[in-house]
């Protein structure tokens, strides 16, 4: 294992410690124990990392650029989030992430595609739990949903616009005409590399995405919460 891919380990290690002591402070009791999340987590970040892996759970469409692959590796941490709370669910992102670079290491993007997915992933998985969690009724589950999708799309226009596409132009050594060339293979529309893309790919892109994300979501989680005994009977359910 190359030293770059440990340090990489060891920082998603360090993250998940982190986060472990932050649930254990608001969750002290025994019925939210750090060893029951760790369990869970371990659960729901193996389906996730499946999803996230392996490239039979990939999509390509041919009217999106071909650098932005569907995968609904959100939806285990959803599930999770749901269940245990929204600190959960952005466990299992992280961990889906570290798995990428202890298998495959850290590719030659330095992980900046990844560590962008991970900033994305969770802030749509936390906000979304994150008010289920105070809403835990349809109403909840909708507005929770379209904030984070809101928020979630507007980040990940602003990432690709100053993050992205900068790395790739000037680190990686991708040519912007290049780039563009290959924007508008997929979208003829594009005219750069810039906002361009972003409200005629990324924006389009991540609402079809995150749609897809919600329906599969919904559809499970409803037909597991009460069988996986995710909710206090005494609570509202979905």
């Amino acid at each position: 294992m190359e030293p770059l891919t440990i340090i990489t380990f060891l920082f998603f290690l360090l993250l998940v410690v982190v986060t472990f002591k932050v649930y254990a402070r608001f969750y002290p009791s025994k019925e939210r124990s750090p060893v029951r999340m760790i369990a869970r987590v371990a659960i729901f970040g193996a389906m996730s990392s499946i999803l996230y892996l392996v490239p039979i759970f990939k999509l390509k469409l041919p009217f999106f650029p071909s650098f932005l692959e569907l995968h609904f590796d959100e939806v285990p941490a959803f599930i999770a989030g749901f269940a245990y709370g929204p600190l959960t669910g952005v466990l299992v992102i992280v961990i889906r992430t570290a798995m990428k670079f202890v298998f495959y290491g850290v590719p030659e993007t330095l992980g900046v595609g990844e560590l962008t997915d991970l900033i994305l992933s969770s802030i749509y998985v936390f906000i979304a739990c994150f008010i289920y969690q105070k809403k835990r009724n349809l109403k909840g589950v909708a507005i929770g949903f379209t904030i984070a999708t809101i928020v979630q799309v507007f980040v990940a226009m602003v990432l690709n616009v100053y993050v992205m596409i900068p790395f790739y132009a000037t680190v990686m050594g991708f040519p912007i005409p290049s780039l563009l060339k290959m924007m508008q293979a997929a979208v003829p529309a594009i005219t750069d590399a810039e906002w361009s893309y972003a409200f005629l790919a990324v924006l389009p892109f991540n609402l079809l995405k995150d749609a897809i994300v919600i329906i599969l979501t919904f559809i499970l989680y409803r037909s597991l919460h009460v069988l996986l005994r995710f909710e206090n009977k005494k609570k509202k359910r979905l």
